[in-house]
């Protein structure tokens, strides 16, 4: 759509009609995105009872933490597919019962083997969540707010990562520690996982009472349904014109089925290569060790268990705001320079962490503490991490990778994007606990690398998408010399 072809000035506003549905549908979307942040951290408080309990080394222990990430990536690969076929609606109510299951099962588990298998069947419906939420609140957002509401779902992850964070807290304070009994006998650590039932069933439910995607409708020749909920979501003057380019765009899809994504950059068109690296930078700046293991983290430096889930808490509230800050900004700063910034902060944060922990001292009896003032200053550090992450790489890397994509290549492009973001979080995750061990300097001093290294990738190859149509967007990634995607 051309500026000239825009909807008329008035006929659209935030806070009409059309904005306000929009955005309720958006926000029950992501609550899929809220169940990928509660089950990315809810184990964060049981990290130290699990080993414990079962015994475990530093590698096991980390492979356990880790394993949901890798049901996560198949999730995300099946997920499209599964969208096309069954609908969103029935894809969401799926990935719904998936976590409902494992949040019963972990909490039930009796040994690591049958923790470990819970974890990737939750996995599995987290990664479909994390892939039909987005999707189907890219077919109903209308262009004015596709920013902020593709933001949403980084926000709602956030906001799941602060419950778990919180329930794993009010739990482990009411037991006492997260190793005593609770409630039926049950340690406070299980029931962190069993809480998980409750977003689950609410995210079934409401697979139950939004519309299905217009996109998916038209495509299986319901055209007077999509009709019928586009005319809730867009106004009368642009109704027709919507109806028209998406059926067009479906059509188009339907003609480009065979699309490769294989190019001469490595096996892969250059434009894909862009959205694999920004996917990886965002993990390998290691924002998840703090959300998967930042409890355990504060302990091993001397802070009480107590004190430890309370920081946790504290981190997962400033997560939350600053994504909010993010979606008021990322339609009006812009992309680019968003994550410039965060780059920036995040570099001179995980630096600033690695100075810390080489100050660490170890007891007699080998209990490693920060003396003052490291303590403090590793503390402001691990938290303006999260505010360079949450306020920028968190939430703008989400919409770029739906903007960057020819729509030739979209779907398959992004399936890569997404599984490469899992890969990376999955090796970042389950190294962590032995690079911990091993050196926390380095391993902080590592993902100041990255960070650093990511400020130069969107400096030398990110231009900026603010406000442009996803046609034109599209067409900022490709030189003269680029070859145009081909059909095998």
């Amino acid at each position: 759509m051309s500026a000239s072809d825009a909807v008329p000035t008035g006929s659209f506003t935030l806070r009409g009609p059309y904005g306000r549905r929009a955005i309720g549908l958006s926000v029950a979307a992501a609550v899929g995105g809220f169940l990928f942040g509660f089950d990315s951290s809810v184990i964060n408080g049981a990290v130290d009872s699990i080993q414990h309990d079962f015994a475990l080394n530093s590698v096991v222990t980390g492979f356990v933490v880790a394993i949901a990430l890798l049901g996560c990536a198949a999730g995300a690969v099946i997920a499209g597919n599964l969208a096309d076929r069954w609908g969103r609606l029935r894809v969401m109510f799926l990935g719904a019962i998936m976590f409902f299951v494992s949040s019963l099962g972990s909490g039930l588990a009796f040994a690591v083997w049958d923790l470990a298998l819970w974890r990737v069947i939750g996995g599995l419906g987290i990664g479909i969540a994390s892939v039909v939420a987005p999707a189907y609140i890219a077919e109903i957002a209308p262009k004015q707010i596709r920013g902020g509401l593709a933001s949403l779902q980084q926000l709602a992850i956030t906001f799941g990562i602060f419950i778990a964070l919180l329930s794993d807290a009010l739990l482990a304070w009411s037991a006492g520690t997260a190793d005593s009994p609770l409630w039926f006998g049950l340690d406070a650590w299980r029931w962190m996982f069993i809480v998980g039932v409750i977003p689950a069933a609410v995210y079934g439910i409401l697979s139950f009472t939004v519309p299905e995607s217009p996109r998916y409708l038209i495509a299986q020749g319901r055209s007077d349904e999509a009709r019928a909920i586009f005319a809730r979501l867009v106004p009368p003057v642009d109704l027709d014109k919507t109806m028209n380019e998406l059926t067009t765009a479906i059509e188009t899809d339907r003609r480009n089925a065979g699309v490769s994504l294989r190019g001469k950059a490595l096996g892969l068109q250059p434009i894909v290569w862009i959205g694999i690296i920004l996917s990886t930078f965002q993990q390998f700046v290691g924002i998840n060790v703090i959300f998967y293991y930042s409890t355990t983290l504060w302990q091993s430096v001397g802070f009480a268990e107590s004190d430890s889930f309370g920081i946790s808490v504290i981190t997962g509230i400033v997560n939350v705001l600053v994504t909010l800050v993010a979606i008021f900004l990322v339609d009006r700063v812009g992309r680019k320079p968003i994550l410039l910034t965060g780059s920036a902060i995040m570099a001179v944060a995980l630096g600033a962490m690695a100075v810390c922990f080489a100050f660490s001292v170890t007891g007699a009896d080998g209990a490693v503490t920060l003396p003052a003032p490291w303590g403090p200053i590793a503390l402001v550090a691990a938290n303006l991490f999260v505010i360079g992450f949450g306020a920028s790489w968190g939430p703008v890397v989400w919409v770029l990778l739906g903007e960057i994509f020819p729509s030739r290549i979209r779907g398959k492009a992004l399936g890569v994007a997404a599984g490469a973001q899992w890969i990376a979080n999955f090796l970042i995750t389950v190294s962590f606990p032995a690079m911990s061990a091993w050196s926390l300097p380095l391993t902080y001093g590592m993902y100041a690398l990255f960070a650093a290294l990511s400020f130069v990738f969107v400096l030398w190859r990110i231009p900026e998408t603010k406000g442009m149509e996803l046609e034109q967007t599209e067409t900022l990634f490709f030189t003269p010399k680029d070859p145009a995607p081909s059909v095998e």
